[in-house]
């Protein structure tokens, strides 16, 4: 599948960064006439996606983040979050509700939220070479849109 329009971003994997990454998220989604609720979700799964690179994969120093927006036909957005940190050693028990290993302030529900606000949540990752968490989530179409 081609992309009809794509951006890439990428900044510091600073706390403060994680409202601009979803503010930007909202705006490249604000092209396919998104309802406020689908609005709010991907800001939602982006906050947590970025979350995750600030606590797990730079856990003792600071590092990039990449987010890639790409728009494809059928109103399909796909948003990637990329880090370049420690890696997840095993994927499938980081998916798993309420498992962490950002201690007991964090509650373990990322990927769940994730999935929860997108139709697909792919996860690929490298202990030591860092992660990439994949999200689509198809659009509605709204009539008489303006």
């Amino acid at each position: 599948m081609k992309a009809i329009n794509e951006a890439v971003l990428t900044f510091l994997s600073r706390s403060a960064n994680e409202g601009f990454a979803r503010t930007t998220a909202a705006c490249f989604a604000a092209q396919l006439d998104p309802t406020l609720e689908e609005v709010n979700d991907i800001k939602t799964a982006v906050s947590e996606a970025v979350t995750n690179c600030i606590v797990h994969a730079y856990p003792d120093r600071l590092g990039t983040i990449t987010m890639r927006l790409r728009l494809f036909e059928d109103n399909i957005l796909e948003l990637q979050i990329r880090d370049k940190g420690v890696g997840i050693p095993d994927v499938e028990q980081a998916r798993r509700p309420m498992y962490t290993t950002g201690g007991e302030e964090r509650s373990g529900m990322g990927f769940t939220i994730m999935e929860s606000f997108m139709d697909v949540v792919r996860v690929r990752s490298s202990p030591g070479k860092g992660t990439a968490v994949t999200m689509r989530r198809k659009i509605s179409r709204r009539m008489g849109g303006g």
